[in-house]
């Protein structure tokens, strides 16, 4: 296996230009650009990003999700709120997110706290999901030991039952969260690695910007 990873490439670029320079003053600006650039360039599902959250033994845990919002207040995810990532967040709401954009050699780490929403903010975030979604966060037994496909094909044809039968239901474990960072950092690769590291640091008046070295 070694010599087969050997011989893939990785950061060939030709990437985009990046001077620290022209950056905003504070994160969400420039990564609401980057996240166009993502949208620009094709580049499939690039609003998915990875939550990572720390277990009640204080082992890290790391799933891919989907970026549901971008505001004033922070990043928006969405999950059962009685799931493993919903407990650990209950018991230690720091959390991690990372993006990357590999056809753009750009990255993007996040850390901060998960706040859970408004109740209004989390039953129309549910309300907004597709029916089959809506299915399988209403059966609400993510991550538990299953004996059998036919086990879910049940569970849920029942849940899509009830949903055609009330179409406002909402699941009462469904949960927003919204994480507010301490620190941003965004992650130009080069092809000579000479990568661009800027870091954004959240300071009692305001944020400060840092160089990094690769």
């Amino acid at each position: 296996m070694k010599n087969e990873l050997r011989l893939l490439t990785s950061l060939a670029g030709p990437f985009p230009a990046f001077d620290v320079d022209l950056t905003p003053d504070e994160p969400r600006e420039l990564f609401s650009d980057w996240l166009r650039d993502a949208i620009a360039a094709g580049i499939k599902e690039p609003h998915a990003m990875v939550l990572s959250t720390v277990d009640e033994s204080g082992v890290p845990d790391a799933r891919v999700l989907i970026l549901k919002n971008l505001d004033h207040r922070g990043w928006h995810f969405a999950t059962t709120g009685n799931g493993p990532k919903g407990r650990q967040i209950a018991q230690n709401p720091t959390v991690a997110l990372t993006f990357y954009w590999p056809a753009l050699g750009r990255q993007v780490r996040l850390r901060g706290m998960a706040l859970q929403a408004e109740v209004h903010e989390c039953d129309a975030d549910f309300r907004a999901r597709a029916p089959g979604a809506k299915a399988v966060a209403m059966v609400g037994r993510q991550s538990e030991v299953m004996g059998s496909r036919q086990e879910l094909h049940d569970a849920l044809a029942l849940q899509s039952r009830r949903l055609q039968q009330e179409p406002d239901l909402v699941s009462p474990s469904w949960a927003l969260f919204i994480v507010m960072p301490h620190d941003v950092e965004f992650w130009q690769g080069d092809s000579e690695r000479r990568h661009h590291r800027l870091r954004y640091k959240r300071e009692k008046a305001g944020w400060i910007k840092e160089q990094l070295w690769p």
